[in-house]
């Protein structure tokens, strides 16, 4: 063992064979971080992984030819530089025909990145050797004793360290996730965001969450992503005992029928308990909106709770539906139906106050109107559809415009009209709008000039985007 040691290309051909690898990695490891976070330095680290440390290691190993009885000659020089260049194209063909190409599922694509680069390595190690030992009649005998004992070394000095490394390893070989999915493992749900030979980073509500690949391993994992079923979360609300219960279901349902999170035509269970509390189960489109879903819904339903004249959070009070409110409203929208102060001031217990939260639908598409709403607070954006179903933003409503101007007529609207910001109106419904127009027929009128304005701001917005309007639609609004 003493000779071994002693001999003096034994330690150069350590630093090559556990330096070189273990280098390599840490650099790799440290350029990903720092290009993670967009790092200007990962340029310099890349530098010193692609070339400073290999080149520096070539320097090493040629170095050593000096201990050797060789004959310098630019054949043997160029026979080298040819055997580098024969290795790398096929390490290169080789990764190219098992890995790069293989189809989605296989074995071959499952295999992770860094059982590659291992592989790699070792080939490398192995055909450079061989180079050394054909072209310039090297002994590397010594070579591969100096990898044996040093891989036998760091070996127990790292057992444990190696132990988690190798788990991990597997757990990625096995590939029970990938990128995008969300689990339910040792404690963190959330979704993948990254996945390394070391640790999987996981996206949680609260921040980036770094789990080893060995705890993983020796966990139960649930892959949210992949269950058979639709993905569905429960909520929490409250009403008051004194709301029926199923007034509440009524609101609850309609309220996740407007979620964006929701999967269309699926219906919200809401289950009642003792103490005015319901269970709201949702079914959502993926695990990606189990916070942003339910956390909507209990923004929406409070609004959509008063406008039905409940009491959510069994909250009794309600001073937006205050006297001094409605005076004001009324007097807004007297001119522009033609009345006096003290004439709409008589109506105050056949209109409405309502408030819609930012995203809400205020009319949809298809709804014959109930009445004309005039926005007090607020802004609504109006929506046209095109021939291939998109949605086109044409203008934005603001202070004293109408929704719904089809009440007359009682036909269906082709718009849909949604919350912009905070939207207060005041419904003004139809049976009293009928009144309006029979003392006052110039109300009719701008009605009418108001639809044919509407229609024709739709058409020339959509004509600049060069896109048609959906042939079941009549633009009205």
């Amino acid at each position: 063992m003493s000779d071994l040691l002693g001999q003096p290309w034994f330690w150069p051909a350590v630093i090559i064979v556990v330096g070189l690898p273990v280098s390599l990695l840490v650099l790799t490891e440290v350029h990903s971080t720092l290009a993670r976070r967009g790092s200007p330095a990962a340029r310099v680290v890349a530098l010193l992984r692609n070339f400073v440390v290999p080149v520096g290691a070539f320097l090493l190993l040629i170095s050593q030819a000096g201990y050797l009885n060789v004959d310098w000659s630019w054949t043997r020089i160029t026979a080298t530089v040819f055997g580098f260049l024969i290795i790398l194209l096929l390490i290169n063909a080789f990764n190219l025909a098992f890995f790069e190409t293989a189809k989605k599922g296989t074995w071959r694509q499952r295999v992770p990145s860094i059982f590659v680069e291992i592989v790699r390595l070792v080939l490398i190690i192995v055909f450079v050797a061989l180079l050394f030992s054909f072209v310039w009649n090297a002994d590397i005998g010594g070579l591969f004793t100096a990898l044996g004992i040093g891989s036998i070394v760091i070996g127990l000095a790292l057992q444990n360290a190696v132990g988690s490394v190798v788990s991990g390893l597997l757990l990625l070989f096995e590939q029970p996730f990938e990128l995008g999915d969300w689990l339910d493992a040792d404690g963190v749900r959330g979704q993948v965001v990254e996945v390394n030979w070391r640790s999987v980073h996981i996206r949680t509500d609260a921040g980036i969450r770094i789990v080893p690949n060995a705890s993983l391993a020796s966990s139960s994992i649930v892959n949210l992503s992949r269950s058979e079923g639709a993905f569905g979360v429960s909520t929490l609300t409250r009403f008051s005992t004194d709301d029926p219960p199923q007034a509440v279901i009524a609101v609850c349902r309609e309220v996740a029928r407007g979620l964006p999170q929701t999967i269309p035509g699926e219906e919200a269970i809401v289950t009642p308990h003792p103490k005015g509390r319901y269970t709201v189960y949702l079914t959502l489109n993926s695990p990606a909106d189990e916070f942003s879903g339910p956390r909507l819904f209990k923004t929406r339903i409070w609004y959509a709770a008063r406008r039905a004249g409940l009491h959510y959070d069994n909250d009794l009070t309600d001073s937006h539906q205050s006297e001094e409110n409605y005076r004001a409203a009324l007097l807004q929208v007297a001119p522009a139906l033609y009345l006096s102060n003290e004439d709409a001031l008589q109506f105050r217990e056949k209109v409405v106050l309502e408030r819609y939260g930012a995203g809400e639908v205020v009319q949809a598409r298809g709804s014959v109107p109930e009445g004309m709403r005039f926005i007090l607070r607020g802004t609504a954006a109006l929506a046209a559809r095109t021939t291939d179903g998109a949605e086109i933003t044409v203008t934005e409503l603001g202070r004293l415009e109408i929704i719904g101007l089809t009440s007359l007529t009682r036909q269906a609207v082709a718009a849909a009209i949604t919350a912009v910001t905070d939207l207060t109106v005041i419904l003004v419904p139809n049976e009293i709008l009928d009144q309006f127009v029979e003392s006052n027929p110039e109300l009719a009128l701008d009605i009418g000039t108001e639809i044919d304005n509407r229609r024709a701001k739709t058409a020339t917005v959509l004509g600049e985007l060069g896109v048609a309007t959906h042939p079941d639609d009549r633009l009205t609004a």
